[in-house]
């Protein structure tokens, strides 16, 4: 009960409060902001806003391992909607997020997702959806900006790692960008699937060495896949 009362009373409020403040600031970004960079901090102030909100208390580990200056497909398992939040506050690259296309549909979240950057992907699509990850590969070669992709497709119904799809392993070898394995433990605690209550709790964000992708066959995504769900599974008990 007084979880449902601190998250009516005090969360929820003031997520929406700090949601129509900083949404009100990139919409006027935006119109200076044609590459998306400036939207990107602006929208990262608003994750740690939501963050501090939420009460997530946040370790991460081995991102000492990795060379910050180059670009990556991020590969993160997907817990709950706090995982966005997490991502997008604290993974230090400049990224662009890989999403579903129902996103882009709805009024005001699409047209920022579409003008600051961020790919819609067709998932009931095969055909739009090589399209759309062979434009993602061409942006990421003439940008040299990383990719997010939350490869399960969906959030976790259970906290288990859900089977991959296999776009991002055919982004990371047509793109020939390495991918980065990232665990998030602790999110579905906090709000998992069908919950409306956020608990305060603290979350993990583990990260393993870079899995090399340039010289692979597009033939070999199944495998990559593979590897990349073990490393994620390896973080995630380790």
């Amino acid at each position: 009960m007084f979880d449902k009362l601190r998250a009516y009373c005090f969360i929820d409020p003031l997520i929406i409060a700090a949601t129509i403040l900083m949404g009100s600031i990139n919409l006027l970004v935006a119109f200076f902001d044609r590459g998306g960079d400036k939207q990107l901090l602006v929208a990262r102030t608003w994750a740690r806003m939501l963050c501090r909100i939420a009460g997530v208390r946040l370790r991460i580990r081995g991102i000492e391992a990795v060379d910050l200056k180059r670009n990556y497909i991020l590969c993160v398992n997907h817990l709950s909607y706090m995982d966005t939040p997490v991502v997008l506050g604290h993974l230090p690259f400049n990224f662009r997020f890989m999403a579903k296309k129902g996103l882009f549909d709805i009024p005001f979240m699409g047209w920022h997702l579409r003008h600051a950057g961020h790919l819609p992907v067709a998932l009931d699509n095969p055909r739009e959806g090589i399209r759309t990850l062979n434009e993602a590969a061409r942006l990421i070669q003439e940008r040299g900006t990383s990719v997010l992709i939350f490869p399960e497709g969906g959030r976790s119904p259970n906290g288990e790692l859900q089977p991959f799809r296999d776009g991002a392993f055919y982004l990371a070898i047509k793109s020939g960008v390495p991918i980065l394995p990232v665990a998030l433990v602790g999110t579905y605690e906090m709000l998992p699937m069908g919950s409306g209550v956020i608990r305060p709790g603290v979350v993990e964000m583990r990260i393993a060495p870079p899995i090399v992708t340039a010289g692979c066959d597009l033939k070999q995504r199944a495998a990559l896949s593979e590897e990349v769900r073990a490393q994620i599974t390896r973080l995630r008990n380790s």
